[in-house]
């Protein structure tokens, strides 16, 4: 839900620079690459040396290239299955960094904190779930069916890691970005949930005993 009306409004203010990289030459396909490397590397520098709130900033602001790329394919009239699939592939390198990051200052420059064990189990947690999210969805696709239902969406669950751990770089206790991550991570499992049960709804008829899959 968040996505679809955080996509709608980013849209219409990223217009004029999505209008401006065209213009330049620029492909959509160019600047999905260049913010994965962005969040990527920013991730992965910042936040293992402790600076949640300047390493937020920076992935947030390559996080819009998510946005630009697809206004950008709109108003050239390039959108494209493997635009599609280029996006989609890309933004498991940037969740995966996020995380990482997080379980590198865990057990680095935040070591200190008696949280840092459970910040960094969860952040692998939330890593490992958002993945089988993403991958439940694909595969239902895959097989014919969707499964585009779940109360923690990669958006969701995204923005709520990068607000907290903003804050949390400011100051606030990292108690709460523990248990925000617990939350979301519980989240992560209902969501997993809800798309099994839909998918075998599709998939499977009532009449027809269920069976094992490989």
């Amino acid at each position: 839900m968040l996505n679809r009306y955080a996509r709608a409004w980013l849209a219409r203010v990223l217009t004029p620079l999505a209008a401006f990289l065209l213009r330049r030459g620029v492909s959509p396909d160019a600047v999905t690459v260049v913010g994965t490397l962005g969040v990527v590397v920013s991730a992965l520098v910042a936040y293992p040396q402790g600076q949640l709130f300047w390493g937020t900033i920076a992935i947030t602001c390559f996080v819009f290239s998510d946005a630009v790329d697809g206004t950008m394919a709109r108003m050239s009239g390039r959108t494209s299955a493997w635009g599609g699939f280029l996006d989609s592939t890309l933004d498991r390198f940037g969740d995966a960094a996020v995380f990482g990051g997080l379980v590198l200052y865990a057990t680095g420059s935040g070591a200190e904190t008696p949280w840092a064990r459970g910040l960094a189990v969860l952040a692998l947690a939330n890593m490992a779930l958002g993945f089988v999210v993403s991958y439940a969805r694909a595969r239902a696709e895959a097989a014919g069916a969707r499964a585009d239902v779940g109360i923690a969406e990669r958006s969701e669950r995204l923005v709520a890691t990068l607000v907290v751990t903003a804050f949390v770089g400011l100051g606030l206790p990292q108690t709460v970005l523990v248990v925000v991550l617990a939350l979301l991570a519980a989240a992560s499992c209902v969501t997993v949930g809800q798309r099994l049960a839909l998918v075998r709804r599709q998939l499977l008829p009532e009449d027809e005993p269920a069976r094992a899959g490989t």
